[in-house]
């Protein structure tokens, strides 16, 4: 019998099927987009194009879901989140099922650029439904555990997707990641929990959410960051083949991912006492990672030292962000949203052309050099928008 002075505990037990199942959503999305890096050379001479052409398959990707999120997000924020989901997956199954079997190079891209219009929506709604699933006290370990998927993408997900297309094929890996997400779908039909979109009534124009206080600052640190990490991640294999470590990449890179899936569970432990601090952490530690890059690039220890505490600084930089721009959205928080990612798309498309200048102008010697101009901003703003996008705690 519960009295007035015995209320019951709030649950903070986190529904893990449902979440992992968010998560794999997230790594869908990731490694969908990031794949062709792997592949490059087998796709350019199987589709008869050049390797820089076959490239585009990732630019095209992040075009799509850069152009398509806002307003796409905006025209079914009253649908049902888990429909809207189902239908994000399927149109990614379909995508990369055309992909695995076409044969024509512009018929590949434009189904690239339909797997990043389907990427826009499921970008968009992931973390908001990841929070909407859980009590708020728990919300930042929710986002946490479903933005896990970007690391495990990135240091597992690629390099088995590279060693599968060399040993199998190029259209083996795009064939078997229809065969995960066509998995993925059942999973979320049967075990994530359906929440109501937005009332046609409630909602305000998209742009009018950059008026709401703290949205704004979270934006631009949204696009200057990510931008800031891929001219270098994108280009890292020509940075390290100028100091004689081009064998390298693959380990460097699974430092890379091994600490960031370290700091998603430090920042899923800590970020509802801790956004801000943990956010200037992450910035200072991708500065120190650059920094050590800058200046002692032809020392093998130290270069992998630095691919660790960029591991540490970037891996839960998706959690802080998405969590810090809901947070400041408020009710227009599925805006927000989508408004970063839209930035951070266009951030990713930019770091690839931003990086090839500087590539072409001077060398890979200026990338962590860049790295760091760029981080300065960002620390700036994250250091002063201390009361409404990054707070000591979350509201």
């Amino acid at each position: 019998m519960t009295t007035l002075a015995q209320k019951p505990a709030p649950v903070r037990t986190l529904p893990l099927p449902a979440l992992l199942a968010l998560a794999t959503a997230v790594f869908v999305t990731s490694l969908t987009e990031t794949l062709p890096a792997g592949l490059l050379p087998a796709m350019s001479a199987d589709l008869g194009v050049s390797e820089s052409a076959a490239g585009q398959a990732v630019t095209v990707y992040a075009v799509g879901t850069a152009l398509t999120a806002i307003p796409l997000s905006a025209a079914t924020a009253h649908w049902r989140r888990k429909r809207l989901l189902l239908a994000a997956m399927a149109g990614f199954a379909a995508a990369n099922t055309v992909t695995a079997v076409s044969a024509s190079y512009p018929l590949t891209m434009a189904a690239r650029f339909v797997a990043g219009v389907a990427a826009g929506l499921a970008w968009a709604l992931l973390a908001g439904y990841a929070r909407r699933l859980v009590p708020a006290e728990v919300q930042g370990r929710a986002v946490a555990v479903v933005m896990a998927g970007v690391p495990v993408a990135l240091s597992v997900g690629v390099p088995a997707g590279t060693y599968l297309g060399g040993a199998l094929g190029w259209r083996t890996a795009f064939a078997l990641m229809t065969g995960v997400t066509v998995l993925l779908l059942g999973w979320i039909a049967l075990l994530v929990p359906d929440r109501p979109g937005t009332e046609r009534g409630d909602r305000a124009p998209v742009l009018r959410t950059l008026a709401v206080p703290g949205v704004a600052p979270v934006l631009f640190v949204t696009l200057v960051f990510v931008l800031a990490h891929t001219v270098l991640y994108a280009y890292i294999a020509p940075f390290l083949d100028r100091y004689g470590m081009g064998g390298s990449a693959d380990l460097v890179l699974l430092v890379f991912g091994a600490t960031s899936l370290l700091s998603i569970w430090i920042v899923g432990a800590r970020i509802d006492r801790g956004l801000r601090a943990l956010t200037v952490t992450a910035v200072l530690l991708t500065g120190a990672a650059a920094a050590l890059l800058a200046a002692f690039a032809d020392r093998p220890a130290l270069v992998h030292a630095a691919a660790a505490l960029w591991g540490l600084g970037w891996g839960g930089a998706p959690t802080l962000l998405q969590t810090a721009v809901a947070d400041a959205g408020g009710e227009q928080a599925d805006a927000a949203q989508a408004m970063l990612v839209t930035l951070w798309n266009a951030a990713m498309a930019g770091g690839g052309v931003v990086g090839g200048v500087l590539l072409g102008l001077f060398d890979a010697t200026a990338f962590p050099w860049s790295v760091l101009a760029l981080l300065v901003p960002v620390l700036a703003v994250v250091t002063g928008a201390r009361r409404h996008s990054f707070p000591a705690q979350r509201r």
